[in-house]
Parts: C-alpha cells; sequence; structure tokens
C-alpha cells in the first residue's frame, strides 16, 4: 500500500515482480542509485514483513547481493539498517536472521499510521479549497483506472500521489515524516495486487472527499481510520496463512 490502506510513503525495492507472498524474493535486480542501502532495505523489509522471508531464517549476504544485482556492500549496510529496527539480528558466526514478527507489532504499527494520518486529516479538513477537493478527486479517479486494469504499479503511483497531495495541504511536515517512517513496514505490493483491497480505498477516497465538502470531520476520522485497520486486517490474514504464528 504505497498506501491507502497504509500512507504517503512511496515504496521503493520493488519492480513490481512477484514471487509468493507477493514477493521479489527471486527476480528483482535493483538498479544503481546513490542510496542504493535504503533500497535494498526497503527491498528486504517488504520480504520480512510478507514472510517472504521467515522468522528464524538467516539473510545470506552473497545470495542476496547476486539476486538483486549488487555488491556485498549496500546489503552489509541495509542489513545493518534493519539490525537496527529490530527486523533482523546478527547471530555470531553465522549471520543476520530475521526476528520474530508478532501480531501486536503489526497491529501497533498500523494504529500508530491511523493515528498521525487522523491528525492529519482533521488539519485538511480545516483548509482544504474546492480546488484541492477537485484535486483529490482526481487522484482517486487514476486509482480506480488503475485497480479497474489491475496495473499495481499504477495502483502503487496513484494511491501514493493521492496521500502526497491529501498531506500537503496539511502541511504537517513533521508529522508527515513520522508516517513516512512508519509506512516503510508497509508492503506496498501486497496491498496493490489485491482488487479487493483497491476496491475499498477507492471507496474510502470517495467518501473522505464527500465528507470534507460536508465539513463533516467524524466521517473524516471514520474514513481515515478506516484505511489502516483494512490494511492491517489483511496482513495479519496472509501472516496467518504463511503459518509463521503455528
Amino acid at each position: 500500500m504505497k498506501s491507502s490502506a497504509t500512507s504517503s510513503a512511496k515504496p521503493s525495492g520493488s519492480d513490481g515482480s512477484e514471487t509468493r507472498a507477493g514477493g521479489t524474493r527471486g527476480q528483482s535486480r535493483l538498479r544503481r542509485r546513490p542510496q542504493l542501502s535504503e533500497e535494498v532495505a526497503a527491498h528486504l523489509r517488504h520480504l520480512i514483513m510478507t514472510a517472504d522471508f521467515r522468522p528464524g531464517e538467516f539473510i545470506r549476504l552473497d545470495d542476496t547481493a547476486e539476486r538483486l544485482g549488487v555488491s556485498v556492500t549496500p546489503v552489509r549496510e541495509a542489513l545493518l539498517t534493519l539490525r537496527g529496527e529490530g527486523m533482523v539480528s546478527l547471530e555470531p558466526h553465522r549471520g543476520y536472521m530475521v526476528s520474530e514478527l508478532d501480531r501486536i507489532d503489526v497491529d501497533d504499527l498500523f494504529w500508530l499510521q491511523g493515528e498521525i494520518a487522523i491528525k492529519l486529516a482533521l488539519r485538511t479538513a480545516e483548509v482544504i479549497t474546492t480546488e484541492q477537493l477537485d484535486e483529490l478527486a482526481w487522484c482517486n479517479q487514476k486509482l480506480r483506472v488503475a485497480v479497474t486494469a489491475g496495473d499495481s504499479t499504477a495502483v502503487t503511483d496513484a494511491e501514493f500521489e493521492f496521500h502526497r497531495q491529501h498531506n500537503l495541504i496539511a502541511a504537517g511536515k513533521k508529522l508527515a515524516w513520522f508516517l513516512l517512517s512508519a509506512t516503510r513496514y508497509t508492503p506496498t505490493q501486497l496491498y496493490a495486487s489485491d482488487s479487493e483491497w483497491g476496491a475499498v480505498a477507492v471507496d474510502s477516497h470517495d467518501k473522505l472527499i464527500a465528507a470534507y465538502r460536508a465539513g463533516d470531520r467524524d466521517e473524516v476520522i471514520v474514513q481515515t481510520r478506516r484505511q489502516f485497520t483494512d490494511g492491517a486486517a489483511r496482513l495479519v490474514k496472509h501472516l496467518e496463512q504463511t503459518g509463521i504464528w503455528d
């Protein structure tokens, strides 16, 4: 979810090809960029959050570098970043091992995103103009078209653009930054390839825009929270199906 269900953060680290869990474990080759280690970290974060890399599994430097078409250095830097986030641990003489992913962690991540998003939405409600509402409606129309076409890349881009425009109106730079940080853990491709999630996102956006037009702050809160509770439920269901909590 670039994320209606999840955010205003544009995901990186995936070129759209998928394996199990919506991941790209064996296919993606990342392009070289100045912040390549960040892109590798985003890619690995996605695979961990979707259980493509399972708790207790080791992430091998050489194998990962070869799969992604990069050197070992950005992979090592990415794993150091993920270690700092508690997503992997360094086992002496063995390497980096994927940490446990608890249900409560998933719930907490989406709760945090939702609370920040609600704060931004209420600020938006105070200042949004007719022209800006029309722009959000246009962004949602692009999302609707992408969902109907089943184009996951276009869905991701349209969803990101909707929330980018929305949060620019709110003008809460620090809150938007915290939301961006929280949504790094959102597996956007998992959502973008889910047509049911797409339908919920489009409908929620429509109702959010209508609530802004009507000045209905309660409905603004309801529709903003809806996107994150839906996202959390879908990810929990997916993780349950992978068996990592059996």
